[in-house]
């Protein structure tokens, strides 16, 4: 990467680095303050729901405000408004109020997302993507894990610390974007797939994103609140969510080297199989801090993981010119699976107690199994086409880093092959791809 390029995103990147840092903490804290003053869990559940109803909704708008105002004062808007409603959390205890706040908190965190990620997009090339793209992943997780770290420490400051400093952080995230040089890029337009369209294309693609939203989801909102109960301290807490989001990015470059060299419909039923019995294990054996700590970082692993492989099948078998709205259209269908996520787990913890948190994990991922099992017996997936690239669950503007040149060039490249095969037996079969 050149020092020219370097220099031009790493304002954003750092800026994404130390918003993410209170961001990250104040996910895990709103939802263990919630359950340590007696809130009911289906009212959490609303409440966790809301923020990524947020993130949902200003993936779809948040990009005509870039593109009308500018990345700089976009950025400068979307932190400001992250600052105020976790000043607000910190000022006003009312879960009703909270669920307005992490709703606006949402929308206002993509908003970063979408600035973040399209000044990365517009910046390099498609060579450059795949280091881009690497960047992001260790800016984000590195700041998540921190963040959950610090958990501990942060929360015994007092009642309000928290909220101030999550809200001076996404403060100071502006600085590294203001001193920036003004050559700003242009936005793009985001035109994502249809939910129908991606269903007849490919099936299993959008149930691998669609339940690895609920699940992804699920680990951020009420994993915490499972933990408080079972008897860790916040501290605890903090460092098995910090086990958690370092098995997700350290696991999967691994997994996605496998999925290479296998059948990728293979791989996401051995994810739903082994997130399964990780999450039986995790109910039946014994308490142990240690033990827990391997079984989460695994789970975490296997969980997030679901979603790249999950992307990497739906973009096996796409047209070159239609690799971008695929792999956005994947993104907004994961994104309704989180933002569905606590809604669907927290009347299982409801009704099950503490467990129910887990067992929700079982019958998801079985479904899922089951699922994958049934699509590969009546319509097996064609060889991989390219290399998996690990990533995050991005903006619809951000999911075009994903699109690299050695993708595009492999799929150019399948395309020509499958026209030569199509000369060759003179059948051509016009129409979306076959679904998958």
């Amino acid at each position: 990467m050149s020092r020219k390029l370097l220099a031009l995103v790493l304002g954003p990147l750092l800026g994404l680095f130390i918003v993410s840092l209170g961001n990250g903490f104040i996910s895990s804290l709103t939802s263990l303050r919630l359950d340590s003053a007696g809130v009911s869990d289906t009212l959490i559940g609303f409440i966790s729901s809301g923020y990524f109803f947020g993130l949902a909704i200003g993936a779809l708008f948040g990009d005509r405000l870039i593109e009308r105002i500018g990345h700089i004062r976009a950025y400068s808007s979307f932190a400001s408004l992250t600052a105020v409603t976790f000043l607000l959390q910190g000022l006003i205890f009312d879960p009703w109020a909270w669920l307005v706040f992490r709703l606006i908190n949402g929308l206002a965190i993509v908003g970063i997302f979408l600035v973040v990620e399209s000044w990365l997009l517009l910046s390099g090339d498609q060579k450059m993507r795949g280091r881009l793209l690497a960047i992001y992943m260790i800016s984000f997780y590195g700041a998540g894990m921190f963040g959950q770290m610090q958990l501990g420490v942060i929360n015994a400051l007092g009642d309000t610390a928290p909220f101030m400093i999550a809200g001076m952080l996404a403060s100071l995230s502006v600085l590294p974007m203001v001193i920036l040089p003004r050559n700003t890029p242009e936005m793009g337009n985001v035109e994502p797939l249809m939910p129908q369209d991606l269903l007849r294309i490919t099936p299993t693609g959008v149930m691998g994103t669609f339940g690895s939203g609920i699940t992804i989801a699920g680990m951020y909102a009420l994993l915490p609140v499972y933990l408080q109960r079972v008897g860790m301290d916040i501290t605890q807490v903090g460092y098995l969510m910090a086990c958690v989001i370092c098995g997700a990015m350290l696991l999967q470059y691994p997994v996605g080297r496998w999925s290479d060299r296998q059948d990728r419909q293979v791989v996401l039923i051995a994810l739903s199989a082994f997130c399964t019995v990780l999450s039986v294990l995790i109910l039946v054996l014994p308490s142990s801090m240690i033990l827990l700590a391997v079984m989460l970082f695994l789970l975490g692993g296997g969980v997030f993981a679901l979603y790249p492989v999950a992307v990497a099948h739906a973009t096996d078998n796409v047209a070159s010119n239609e690799l971008v709205r695929v792999i956005q259209g994947m993104l907004l269908i994961n994104s309704v699976g989180s933002a569905l996520s606590p809604l669907i787990i927290s009347p299982a913890m409801k009704q099950m107690g503490d467990s129910g948190f887990f067992w929700s994990f079982v019958a998801l991922n079985s479904l899922m199994a089951l699922f994958f099992l049934w699509r590969r017996k009546v319509h097996p997936a064609c060889t991989p086409t390219a290399p998996f690239e690990p990533t995050v669950q991005m903006s619809p503007v951000g999911a075009e880093i994903r699109v690299t040149d050695e993708l595009v060039q492999a799929t150019l490249e399948r395309e020509h092959h499958d026209e030569e095969v199509a000369a060759a037996q003179t059948a051509k079969e016009p129409g979306l791809a076959p679904a998958r």
